[in-house]
């Protein structure tokens, strides 16, 4: 039988090859062979996660943190993805919103709160929380989620732009 090392070697092969799916199951059968190694769930999900399937890669993530303890590398991975789906769901909420009523945008800015927390260097999600807050007329807020995005990614010229039209739009309000 391999070990879980042997694995990973093929696996990490198959990456640099580009063969991200080649990748998944190499790892898949290491955690077939060796089902109690935390490494192997963390490294699946990592590689899923490159190929944005977000849901396997939650479900290896979640594995590895239980099986480690709660190793603290491991449970980063996992609030990232988990602050990765609270965005995707929010940005369903967003773009199915109806204009006349409020309720996806408290949502969507409930998830989106809860998703910066979880990884507060998710710049996506602080354009989409100001956005949320920005449609619930909550400019004030919306004016905190923009500044948060340009300390993360300073060299982003539209998200100046969007600060200054949120000011505007917080002016014409007052």
């Amino acid at each position: 039988m391999m070990k879980p090392e042997d694995y990973m070697q093929q696996a990490y092969r198959c990456i640099l090859q580009n063969d991200f799916e080649q990748a998944i199951r190499w790892f898949e059968d290491a955690i077939h062979a060796h089902p109690e190694h935390a490494e192997l769930y963390y490294r699946c999900s990592i590689t899923h996660a490159r190929s944005k399937h977000l849901l396997p890669a939650l479900e290896y993530a979640r594995k590895a943190v239980e099986l480690s303890g709660g190793a603290e590398e491991y449970v980063l991975h996992l609030q990232t993805l988990e602050a990765k789906q609270l965005t995707l769901r929010a940005k369903l909420l967003l773009e199915q919103a109806a204009s006349e009523t409020s309720k996806p945008y408290v949502e969507a800015s409930r998830l989106l709160t809860e998703a910066t927390r979880l990884d507060p260097l998710s710049v996506e999600a602080h354009v989409m929380l100001a956005l949320a807050y920005s449609d619930l007329n909550e400019y004030e807020s919306a004016l905190q989620a923009l500044q948060d995005a340009i300390l993360l990614d300073p060299q982003n010229g539209q998200l100046y732009q969007m600060l200054q039209q949120t000011k505007q739009r917080l002016k014409s309000m007052q």
